[in-house]
């Protein structure tokens, strides 16, 4: 039997980069792409952010958020809460060189906040390695039969966070 919790957290770290959506005051559902600066063991995921972004006033307003994730064989979706932290300690242990691109004055950046999303409920699909082939397998017979394909908790499952 598939640890289905171990399993969305793997495909989970096998990302280095996701898909922030939130709502805007007007109502509208706005997605943007965010590099993951940490993934925490109980699956909380940590980003950087600027302080006068718009995602900072969306997740001030409307703190549930949805985060996806993808390539071209996994998938995975979370649903959490977001709030922003100011936290220096926090930013020293995450800082990147690579990050003075958007924050020029370095971890000590007045604009730099972090954004921690804690998840309730997530749903993956891995079809890489030997799930894929799994996949393929039950997908062939599905054509034949006209029966919908019959996928393990390695390949597919809806998890409480």
């Amino acid at each position: 039997m598939v640890d289905k919790q171990q399993k969305f957290h793997d495909v989970m770290d096998s990302f280095e980069t996701a898909m922030l959506i939130t709502l805007t005051e007007s109502g509208a559902i706005r997605g943007r792409p965010m590099a993951i600066a940490e993934i925490a063991p109980n699956d909380s995921l940590w980003f950087v952010t600027g302080e006068a972004s718009a995602k900072v006033d969306e997740i001030e307003s409307d703190w549930q958020v949805c985060i996806t994730m993808q390539d071209p064989k996994r998938f995975l979706s979370l649903s959490g809460t977001a709030v922003i932290r100011h936290d220096p300690q926090k930013v020293e242990e995450l800082w990147r060189p690579t990050w003075k691109i958007w924050f020029p004055k370095g971890p000590e950046d007045p604009d730099l906040s972090l954004l921690h999303v804690t998840p309730r409920t997530g749903e993956y699909w891995d079809n890489s390695g030997t799930e894929g082939w799994k996949y393929l397998y039950e997908a062939g017979k599905s054509y034949f039969s006209g029966k919908r394909p019959e996928v393990g908790e390695d390949v597919h499952a809806k998890v409480n966070l």
